[in-house]
């Protein structure tokens, strides 16, 4: 079979598929159902401060080719996360990958500073992006000086591991904020975040999710989420991870080409909870069938239009 080994920012995963933050729990809920040692890594729930109890129900609709969510960044807290989760993933054998938030640059400091402490963890991802809380978050993702300040800050915390800034799309030029981030010390970037977005009842004459507007991903994204990791590999020089709408092993081959190091697997887990970790295998046949012989291979090959 195709080799699937891959490497970003010096941690080596056995495949370029990743469960990503949000939708795979803090990565001990999937055990009974998916094979999570075939996973190349595992980004947890996003992790702030303090617990949050996230946004009123309801917190998830379908749409045309995808799903618009408002969770609201539901989680444990940071604390918490070390003391009751962290302890059993360490037994999983895949590299777990913090995602972090906050809702100050303070915040994010405070958060990095606890993990910093804990055992287990192969790198950090930033969240500077998330459209589904009133405040912080978007903030940070859709301004260049208030990404770098986040960047920064979380940057002079960290020394133990890899830090990613999941970025979002929710900007006029996603090529100055992944500048931005790089150079106030990113390692690596992960994008695409959601788009924002709004359903509608129309007999009920109100919004269909209980926190208004919420972040629109899957299959409806991908060309946009495809499109960003084109222009953000063209401009910078760190690695990025590629997410957005990616639910076969075709749509993990599309964003290789694009320059993508590896990719994140979000929405598909709600309707398949395994998805994510079929995918190595019918990745690894998919090349095969190609006369592909790595993944790695792949990356940065996409040729030019005509």
């Amino acid at each position: 079979m195709a080799d699937l080994r891959t490497s970003i920012c010096g941690v080596e995963l056995r495949s370029p598929v990743i469960a990503a933050g949000g939708t795979f729990g803090y990565g001990l809920e999937f055990g009974g159902i998916a094979d999570v040692g075939s996973i190349g890594a595992i980004v947890t729930k996003g992790l702030s401060r303090e617990p949050m109890a996230g946004n009123p129900a309801p917190r998830v609709t379908e749409t045309a080719s995808g799903m618009l969510n408002a969770v609201g960044l539901q989680n444990v807290g940071v604390r918490a996360f070390v003391r009751e989760k962290l302890p059993a993933l360490r037994h999983v054998g895949t590299p777990v990958i913090a995602n972090v938030f906050g809702f100050r640059v303070e915040d994010y400091a405070e958060v990095l500073r606890v993990l910093e402490g804990a055992g287990g963890l192969a790198m950090y991802e930033l969240n500077v992006s998330c459209p589904n809380t009133r405040h912080g978050g978007l903030e940070f993702g859709a301004d260049a000086r208030q990404l770098s300040r986040a960047v920064s800050a979380a940057r002079a915390a960290v020394d133990r591991r890899p830090l990613l800034v999941k970025l979002s799309p929710n900007v006029t030029d996603i090529r100055e904020m992944a500048r931005a981030a790089v150079e106030s010390g990113a390692d690596g970037l992960s994008l695409i975040n959601t788009l924002r977005g709004l359903a509608v009842d129309a007999r009920a004459r109100r919004p269909v999710l209980g926190a208004g507007s919420g972040g629109l991903s899957g299959p409806a994204i991908k060309p946009v989420a495809l499109h960003m990791v084109h222009q953000v590999t063209q401009a910078t020089s760190v690695p990025v991870i590629g997410m957005g709408g990616i639910a076969t092993a075709e749509d993990v081959v599309e964003f290789l080409l694009c320059g993508a190091t590896c990719v994140q697997v979000g929405t598909a887990s709600f309707w398949d909870p395994a998805r994510v970790a079929n995918l190595p295998g019918e990745l690894g046949s998919y090349l095969d069938a190609q006369g592909t012989a790595s993944a790695a291979e792949l990356r940065g090959t996409l040729l030019s239009p005509g």
